[in-house]
């Protein structure tokens, strides 16, 4: 079967797939761009088998060019080889390079328990945990009395032994599973009304495992609606589950293997932050330039009004769960926002946008001038374009945007969108329901910092109040986000998981901030998150990283003001500073250089350590006022 059937969002493969890959060995320096573009293809298992396998010889280059690695462990009750090959592959399209640690067939519950087991002495990041029905005692009937329910909790109780294990032998990320439906029915309809059928039972555990096992850091694949989406009869393959315990059809395997790996680059931060619009015959049906605000197609009534508006509400409730929206069209800026303002049937407002570009520039050029404005890498970008000569053209040109083949019937569009997962999220606070907002108000602090021509004058204006707090429960899981995707102002580049933030947290020996902003244009939410270990006479920075949205405000002076003061009541003389280069955090560099901070060594690969001595700090006078921390 075509892999797109799978995944309709992504273009076919190469015709020379094979060829490609050779060719691609062969060369001293690996192309990039080139293996973005063919990691961005519907590709069937055998062909995700080829490509990881290549690709996994050229992983210390990505590793430089910015790809997170992942070390996986795979636990399962059925047979894994066929997804283990996929997910090697489909990790790069993710951001990820995924070293996969498989434990043995049939040692699910030994994998995880012993502490000698090869998972447990592994140091994986996370084992993924995939389960059937049948290994659960659910794929059977269970129809006399309390039978049903007895089996499920038996089934949750054995999930649980195995998550706890994870947890604290293993000491990794638990990564579950939904279970798929069964496609055959027992009491046709009416099986979802009796307990007892396996629908019901796995219906029931699905529910039981998502609002009772899960804690804090770990993940969920919801295998049950990817499997329901692709369709049962597509997904169940009983020939080689009979034959070889293949938990899914060949088919499936592709999507299986992207639904696991959206998940997993959620985790490392990879997940897209910023959906690009399109106008003419994308948002609205018509161009608007020629047709006007009364000629475009939008709104109830009309087949294709209604679809260009479904396109809008689907953008409206990305944003209000974090996503950013920008607009990029070839247009007269002035037609391109009339809509926006004066068309009754418009969902989207000017001010829903954060970055609102209309111009006859090339969308490449535009793309770049967005991400620039919004202080995000183009690698957080979706582009959504009717105009497939325009796709192509930013696939070349920009292989790392992600941008969705959705083909020309605009009723489409947003399921394509929304099933790609390029917005796949790990966790849902109140930063994340307030993050466009923050993005849009930072473009506009932009515009008002062009005015400005005295950079003192432009910070004192904003009326900046900074709070700082010790880690706490409600921040924890902002904490571990902003962990796991901040890569350009991170002097030490380490990832944590709820889990170990808790850990942190509760370390008397650690000293934890975590630093939120806010002025006159809006909140920006938790912006900085610093641990530093407290030693007796020094105080040694483990972490210290900051959102790019707040380069250049100050940030960092008043974090080390409080660092500074917090580590002289305890008797600490100096602190010490450490810069681990990466591919993408170059920027700081000379960070501790521009605080005061003295250089006592430098190794051979660039990593820096500083010293500075607390007798002579002097705190700054700041441009905000300063709130906090309690310790």
């Amino acid at each position: 079967m075509d892999a797109r059937e799978a995944l309709p969002w992504l273009l076919p493969p190469p015709d020379d797939l094979r060829r490609k890959l050779k060719a691609a060995a062969a060369e001293a320096r690996l192309d990039i761009g080139e293996l973005r573009r063919m990691a961005a293809t519907a590709m069937t298992v055998d062909q995700l088998a080829q490509f990881g396998k290549s690709a996994a010889k050229r992983f210390p280059e990505l590793r430089d060019a910015g790809f997170a690695p992942f070390k996986l462990g795979l636990v399962g009750s059925h047979t894994l080889d066929f997804t283990a090959e996929a997910l090697v592959a489909t990790g790069l399209r993710h951001g990820l390079l995924i070293e996969l640690v498989r434990a043995d067939y049939g040692q699910v519950m030994q994998s995880v328990l012993d502490p000698a087991s090869s998972i447990a002495q592994s140091g994986v990041d996370a084992v993924l945990c995939s389960l059937d029905a049948g290994m659960l005692g659910l794929d059977r009937a269970r129809l006399a009395a309390g039978e049903a329910d007895a089996a499920v909790n038996e089934a949750l109780e054995r999930t649980k032994m195995l998550f706890d294990g994870i947890r604290s032998v293993v000491g990794a990320t638990v990564v579950a599973q939904t279970l798929p439906l069964p496609l055959e029915p027992l009491f046709g309809g009416y099986d979802a009304r009796v307990g007892g059928s396996p629908r019901a039972m796995i219906d029931a555990f699905n529910r039981r495992l998502v609002g009772e096992l899960l804690v804090g850091g770990d993940l969920l694949v919801d295998v049950a609606c990817a499997a329901s989406s692709f369709g049962l009869a597509k997904w169940h393959d009983p020939r080689g589950w009979h034959s070889a315990k293949v938990p899914m059809s060949l088919d499936a395997v592709p999507l299986y293997a992207d639904q696991v790996c959206r998940v997993l680059g959620a985790a490392r931060g990879k997940a897209r932050k910023c959906l690009v619009l399109d106008l003419d015959n994308t948002v609205w049906g018509g161009i608007i330039g020629d047709d006007g605000v009364e000629g475009i197609r939008i709104g109830q009534g009309n087949g294709a009004g209604e679809a260009h508006l479904a396109v809008q509400a689907l953008a409206l409730d990305l944003r209000d769960r974090g996503v950013i929206l920008a607009v990029c069209s070839k247009n007269d800026v002035e037609n391109a926002r009339l809509p926006f303002r004066e068309h009754p049937d418009m969902l989207l407002r000017e001010d829903h946008i954060a970055a609102f570009v209309a111009n006859w520039t090339d969308k490449a050029t535009n793309l770049r001038g967005i991400a620039r404005l919004l202080n995000i890498g183009t690698d957080a970008l979706v582009f959504l374009d009717d105009n497939p000569a325009e796709r192509a053209i930013i696939r070349a040109e920009l292989p790392e945007v992600a941008v969705p083949e959705i083909g020309d019937d605009p009723s489409l569009y947003p399921g394509l969108l929304a099933r790609a997962g390029y917005f796949e999220a790990i966790a849902f606070d109140d930063d994340d329901r307030q993050r466009a907002d923050y993005y849009r108000a930072n473009a506009e602090r932009q515009t008002a910092a062009a005015v400005v021509t005295n950079l003192a004058d432009y910070l004192a204006s904003l009326e900046m109040v900074l709070t700082a707090a010790p880690f706490d429960a409600q921040g924890r899981a902002r904490i571990a986000q902003l962990a796991n995707k901040s890569n350009q102002f991170n002097l030490t580049t380490r990832r944590y998981t709820e889990d170990q933030v808790a850990a942190l947290q509760a370390d008397p020996a650690k000293f934890t901030l975590q630093i939120r902003l806010a002025d006159k244009f809006g909140d920006n939410g938790m912006v900085s998150v610093i641990v530093f270990d407290k030693g007796e006479r020094s105080w040694t920075c483990e972490t210290w990283l900051m959102s790019c949205r707040v380069l250049g405000r100050r940030v960092e002076e008043a974090v080390l003001a409080i660092v500074a003061d917090a580590a002289r009541a305890s008797g600490a003389e100096r602190l010490v500073g450490e810069y681990l280069p990466t591919a993408k955090n170059g920027l700081v560099r000379d960070h501790f250089a521009k605080l005061g901070f003295t250089k006592t060594s430098e190794d051979a690969n660039g990593s820096t350590r500083w010293t500075m001595d607390l007798a002579a700090f002097e705190p700054p006078v700041l441009p905000f006022v300063v709130r906090g921390p309690v310790e």
